[in-house]
């Protein structure tokens, strides 16, 4: 891989994931200063609705017709203009919510798909995956946290519109960088469409193993704690009245950055299932943390919990990405990770989104943001995940994510 290859590839990372930065923490909290609050839930549920088209338009479009670099491009336009369009929706008066909502799954739906298109168009140019993947995807972490930092440190913008138009400026640039890739081929070009491919039956075939099964219903079920987080901690931290809880998030994507540079090397050393259970293990970990910190509102309890996101989701999404890519063929390396993504992203989080958002309502909204009710908020999830955790690592046995020890 050359220097200049790398460079491209990082800098539509770093701009893929500061879109979804400068928005996705803060806006619960903006939604919650408009009057929004018993709504939030809606926000954090058009992305995983999203997700659930996402693979059926990556068999349909993205894996035959157009170039990967040409429809990353006009999808992050639209988006981009969507999302730069939702505060005025959100504060135009009668009917806000529905057109601020509606503009939110416009974006998304065009967003979902690039999460999954991205990771494809690097895969297609590394040569070694496995070892240079977590260096470019790295660049998107660090995206994350220069958006969290610019919105909520530089500009202090948590509770204000702002984020979401500099969400949409980056999307609108993201998109004309796209145009710039390297080039990327549809990998079934001149293929038959068929419903068989739609619904992404090629690969699921490819795939079809009692690991990989076993794999892909716990990452499901992992998923389904994790919107808890996502949806719902930066509000927490805002209750705790901790300052600028934008930025404060951001100290996780930090922690992604050295988690991150590690993969390679662990990787040979512990093999993926270790690490996907240690993943799995610290949101069990995080949750407990969380509803520590809710009693006696340690501010070390919270900064903890964060922190330990570069486990959370390096161990857990990123060593997945490459466990799925390694389970996959060529031609089926798209359509296999936009089925990750409909089952983490997409089915994972939809039922997440919907649980947490009920619960939120129904402990945190009618106790009155209490101490208490945020205890028991995420006391449960963090069982969940505990659960999720026993059952990969005793259900989970595929040689291909195990480290083979010398006799």
């Amino acid at each position: 891989m050359t220097v200049g290859l790398y460079s491209r590839l990082s800098l539509m990372m770093f701009l893929e994931w500061f879109i979804m930065g400068a928005w996705y923490v803060t806006v619960g909290n903006y939604m919650a200063k408009i009057g929004m609050g018993s709504a939030i839930y809606w926000a954090y549920t058009v992305v995983p609705l999203s997700a659930l088209v996402s693979p059926y338009f990556i068999g349909l479009v993205a894996d035959r017709y157009f170039a990967t670099q040409k429809l990353l491009g006009a999808l992050h336009l639209v988006g981009g203009i969507a999302m730069f369009a939702a505060p005025w929706a959100a504060e135009s008066g009668a009917g806000s919510a529905t057109g601020f909502l509606g503009l939110l799954l416009l974006h998304a739906l065009c967003f979902a798909p690039t999460i999954a298109l991205t990771s494809a168009l690097a895969f297609h140019h590394l040569t070694r995956a496995d070892q240079q993947f977590p260096l470019i995807r790295v660049f998107g972490t660090i995206g994350w946290i220069a958006a969290g930092v610019l919105v909520s440190r530089v500009l202090q913008a948590d509770e204000t519109g702002l984020p979401l138009r500099v969400a949409g400026l980056a999307g609108i640039g993201l998109g004309a960088y796209s145009l710039t890739l390297p080039h990327t081929p549809p990998a079934q070009a001149g293929a038959a469409v068929s419903w068989r491919h739609i619904l992404d039956l090629p690969a699921l075939a490819g795939l079809m193993s009692r690991p990989f099964l076993v794999f892909l219903a716990c990452v499901f079920v992992v998923f389904i704690p994790t919107a808890a987080y996502y949806s719902y901690a930066p509000v927490f931290v805002n209750d705790l009245e901790i300052p600028n809880p934008g930025f404060k998030m951001s100290f996780g994507q930090m922690s992604e950055i050295f988690f991150m540079l590690l993969i390679p090397v662990l990787l040979a050393r512990l093999g993926m299932k270790v690490m996907l259970a240690a993943g799995m293990a610290a949101w069990f970990v995080r949750y407990g943390l969380f509803a520590g910190a809710a009693t006696n509102g340690s501010v070390g309890l919270v900064i903890a919990a964060i922190i330990l996101h570069g486990i959370c989701f390096d161990f857990l999404y990123v060593v997945a990405q490459i466990y799925v890519d390694k389970k996959a063929t060529p031609t089926t390396r798209a359509q296999a990770q936009g089925l990750f993504v409909l089952v983490t992203t997409g089915l994972g989080q939809l039922a997440g989104a919907q649980a947490t958002g009920w619960l939120f309502n129904a402990l945190v909204e009618a106790g009155a943001h209490s101490a208490a009710a945020w205890q028991t908020y995420w006391t449960i999830p963090a069982v969940l995940a505990g659960v999720v955790t026993l059952a990969f690592v005793f259900g989970f046995h595929d040689p291909a994510a195990t480290v083979r020890r010398p006799k």
